[in-house]
């Protein structure tokens, strides 16, 4: 039956718009939300491990009450200031991985199309 634009409704593939534009765009997302979701915890645990030793000086700061007790909190800074360098830099560290994981996942996935796409390109030709 033809409808009011002359288009045989049933004769329209569905599995081809889906295998075309819907199964990719919906493999993209989920990929994209998974890194959404990676990034987040990763900027989270960083926040949380940041805080904690912000907080954790703060205390020891606050226990100081002799000049003695001062020269040793300050002596435990250079301890902080190392320890804190190393967190940031393997926190950029693990941001860069996620970044990269990303990038070689959308690529794997965007030939993967292409492929997919082409293939059924050729099949509709030959029909």
């Amino acid at each position: 039956m033809l409808n009011a634009f002359n288009f045989d409704t049933k004769a329209f593939d569905t599995k081809q718009v889906e295998s075309l534009f819907f199964g990719p765009a919906r493999a993209y997302a989920n990929l994209a939300v998974d890194y959404s979701e990676k990034l987040a915890h990763a900027q989270l645990d960083a926040t949380k491990a940041y805080t904690d030793t912000g907080l954790a000086q703060l205390r020891t700061l606050l226990s100081v009450k002799d000049a003695e007790g001062l020269r040793s909190y300050m002596e435990g800074q250079q301890k902080v200031a190392k320890d804190l360098a190393e967190r940031l830099k393997g926190d950029a560290e693990k941001v860069v991985s996620l970044q990269q994981d990303f990038v070689q996942q959308s690529q794997k996935l965007t030939e993967e199309n292409v492929k997919q796409a082409q293939t059924t390109a050729s099949k509709t030709v030959q029909q």
